[in-house]
């Protein structure tokens, strides 16, 4: 249903790297969200009255709960897709990270309420008749959250949305919640055995779980979180394609994510300190213009000059980079440089360490500095400590 409709309302509805796309893609899911959601709800919590069960008519407000939750993925996406103003001149992307924070708040409010539910329930043990149509009922509910579950995951990965897989997790934990409330009601009626507080104790730490795991994918990237190897690949590959024209190597990659078609980045590009400034120049406002287009990002380039005529230089930096190899973990420099002076040489540089590196800043550095002192000639190491804000770079 929801391909179809995407095919009907959605005008390139293949082309998800359109902001509007990926707009369309979120309203129409919480549009079909919010009515699904309230179907459900509607005909559970007449099931539950008439049945006396505690578990259906507490699975009825979780759908009407969930269809709140469609509904702030739909104002989300909404607001999301605002174009950049004078007070947020970055856009609003994030807002759909909000939306589903806001979701993963909800369904820990409603594990918290069946679970509270569950223990009333045990304590104060009620009969529970149930008919044939509140068994149907479940069963239609199982049904209608499983298909739920596949095309928000679906959609999630087609627009990359967290929102989205928010809203998955969600209808898979309530089609696991109404499958042992069938299993539960079915117990009840075939054997008289009375385990529905129990059961709804289990759903309930399992509705909290998966809570906690749609929180944690939707407030990652709200804090920043390193980019995707596979995007990083991508921007080292146009980059080194012009190594012909110059380009040596990059380092001190940064990539500032504002939401969903809002990301910007800064990368430092070596090039030799011979060649044509104004070449090189028009060079890097090629790949700029490429990252931009085929990236769907702002790119800001530093050009960074390097010494590749000196035969001394070249020297110590083979030297200096066969220490660092030595090192454990994926450490790696840049701006390497030579200074000389009257009583010694500096050798200067910056070194890139992972956030979990087991050594601490000053640790590395003493380290360094004491092996770069063995070497014949002098040495003096002068050297700033980086961190790798990506997964890995050349």
């Amino acid at each position: 249903m929801i391909s179809l409709l995407a095919r009907l309302l959605i005008r390139d509805a293949q082309d998800t790297s359109k902001p509007q796309v990926r707009q369309a893609y979120g309203m129409l899911c919480g549009g079909v969200g919010i009515f699904l959601n309230a179907f459900l709800f509607l005909i559970k919590f007449i099931a539950g009255a008439v049945s006396g069960s505690i578990a259906i008519t507490a699975d009825a407000f979780n759908n009407l709960s969930d269809a709140g939750s469609s509904v702030i993925t739909l104002v989300g996406f909404k607001m999301a897709g605002q174009k950049p103003d004078s007070h947020h001149p970055f856009g609003h992307g994030r807002i759909e990270y909000i939306a589903g924070l806001l979701v993963s708040v909800i369904i820990l409010l409603m594990g918290a309420e069946l679970f509270k539910s569950s223990v009333d329930k045990i304590l104060h043990p009620l009969p529970v008749k149930v008919g044939s149509a509140a068994l149907a009922v479940l069963l239609i509910s199982i049904c209608v959250k499983l298909y739920m579950y596949f095309y928000n995951r679906m959609i999630a990965g087609k627009i990359d949305s967290t929102a989205m897989m928010a809203a998955a997790r969600d209808s898979i934990s309530d089609c696991v919640s109404t499958a042992v409330v069938f299993a539960t009601t079915l117990l009840a009626v075939a054997a008289d055995v009375q385990i529905d507080g129990w059961c709804g104790i289990l759903v309930a730490v399992f509705v909290f779980w998966t809570g906690i795991e749609a929180m944690r994918d939707t407030v990652s990237p709200l804090l920043g979180q390193p980019p995707e190897p596979e995007f990083v690949d991508k921007i080292e590959a146009i980059i080194m394609e012009y190594k012909e024209q110059g380009v040596l190597g990059l380092h001190d990659l940064v990539v500032h994510n504002y939401g969903p078609g809002r990301v910007m980045l800064s990368v430092h590009v070596e090039v030799p300190s011979t060649g044509d400034i104004l070449a090189l120049h028009d060079m890097i406002d090629l790949i700029e213009h490429r990252l931009a287009r085929e990236l769907n990002c702002s790119a800001v380039i530093h050009m960074d000059p390097v010494c590749v005529d000196d035969a001394l230089t070249r020297e110590i930096r083979e030297k200096v980079a066969a220490i660092i190899a030595g090192m454990e973990g994926k450490v790696a420099f840049h701006d390497f440089r030579i200074v000389h002076g009257p009583t010694h040489t500096n050798l200067i540089f910056d070194v890139v360490v992972p956030f979990d590196y087991p050594m601490s800043d000053g640790e590395v550095v003493d380290w360094l500095t004491e092996r770069i002192g063995e070497l014949d000639g002098n040495y003096f190491a002068v050297i700033e400590v980086d961190k790798a804000y990506v997964q890995a770079y050349a």
